[in-house]
């Protein structure tokens, strides 16, 4: 990632209500957090490519995401199965273009690799891929919704 983009981004959190933006391009990973300092500008921290921490990171997540659904009286009614979840804040889209049909609807049959949707940032498009192969049991998001990060998309049974 270049320099003008790191700047970009640094400025968009700067003058944005976020606290944390982070943002993955190839193999590399860049995380941007405001600073709790007197001064309030944000902090850059840069990852290289490096495989633990990013199997770390979705590892831990699921666990206490799993923990709440029992612990509330309404996880009953949700579908049982693989909850997929955006990797990143956005704009959801369940199709390729306006008009065209969405990638998946609820009853499909996907398998891994398959393409979901799409998640807009920052005029970037991100295909967002199964990991599972299964059936599309429950879709939690409406198209053209923002999306933040860790927020459940599909559930695959």
């Amino acid at each position: 990632m270049d320099l003008r983009k790191l700047k970009t981004l640094i400025d968009l959190v700067a003058e944005s209500g976020i606290a944390e933006l982070e943002v993955t391009e190839g193999d590399s990973k860049v995380r941007i957090a405001k600073s709790t300092s007197v001064q309030g500008q944000p902090t850059l921290m840069v990852q290289q490519p490096a495989m633990p921490a990013p199997v770390a990171v979705p590892a831990t997540v699921p666990a206490p995401a799993a923990a709440a659904p029992e612990a509330t009286p309404a996880a009953p009614a949700e579908p049982e199965g693989t909850v997929v979840k955006s990797p990143m804040v956005g704009t959801f889209y369940s199709a390729s273009a306006p008009g065209n049909p969405p990638y998946v609807q609820v009853g499909s049959t996907v398998k891994a690799g398959d393409t979901l949707c799409i998640i807009e940032a920052m005029k970037l498009l991100n295909e967002i891929e199964a990991e599972t192969a299964g059936t599309i049991k429950k879709i939690m998001v409406e198209n053209g919704s923002p999306v933040e990060f860790g927020q459940p998309l599909f559930i695959i049974g």
